[in-house]
């Protein structure tokens, strides 16, 4: 009788290192939660940033402008460090 069962095999993979709990559970783990999570974030991140460059496209480029200006000046301060630092 036990040569015609079909063998199963031995489930050791569970055992492994390489194999958490979260792999096992699939996307139903905390770290699924946390991907469901971020998407749900950048998704609502991005309404908001369309719906404010459609509302208001004046206010939107002062912003852009802003925000390019802050990142020239850091980069100017750091310019200027570094030339300090080399004298």
């Amino acid at each position: 009788m036990d040569g015609n069962l079909p063998r199963r095999r031995p489930s050791v993979w569970i055992d492994s290192p390489h194999c958490t709990k979260d792999r096992i559970r699939g996307s139903k783990g905390r770290r699924g939660l946390m991907v469901q999570a971020k998407k749900i974030v950048l998704y609502v991140i991005f309404v908001f940033v369309a719906y404010t460059i459609i509302a208001s496209p004046e206010r939107a480029a002062e912003l852009v402008q802003v925000g390019f200006e802050g990142v020239s000046s850091a980069a100017q301060s750091v310019g200027d460090f570094m030339s300090e630092l080399v004298k």
